[in-house]
């Protein structure tokens, strides 16, 4: 069983910034696809972006040039650093990597004031 423990949410104003971390329980140099997916009560879960084994990353049309995803062999940890928020960026933000099947982190409440 893999597990993926995310923080760095909390509440920021419009305008601000906020970087979240995931820490698999796994090595990430050995994980084929690690993202970050928001997902808004009462609404479907929906990809943000996403980065390779190899370092590719892929975004959103919606997050580009606002939010960048990376990652950091040498601490283990995806990082998803979100700047010029918006209220509707407010969403409950979920780490997950694919290891031959999905995982999902407990997900981390971001909110943004206007």
């Amino acid at each position: 069983q893999v597990h993926l423990v995310e923080s760095g949410g909390g509440l920021v104003q419009a305008g601000g910034s906020l970087r979240l971390s995931c820490v698999p329980s796994i090595s990430i140099s050995s994980i084929n696809t690690m993202g970050w997916f928001r997902q808004v009560p009462g609404k479907q879960r929906e990809l943000v972006a996403t980065i390779t084994g190899g370092g590719t990353s892929n975004y959103v049309d919606s997050m580009k040039g606002r939010f960048t995803i990376s990652r950091d062999t040498a601490k283990n940890t995806v990082y998803l650093q979100m700047n010029s928020l918006t209220p509707e960026d407010t969403a409950v933000y979920y780490c997950y990597l694919n290891w031959g099947i999905d995982y999902w982190g407990q997900g981390t409440q971001v909110t943004v004031s206007s």
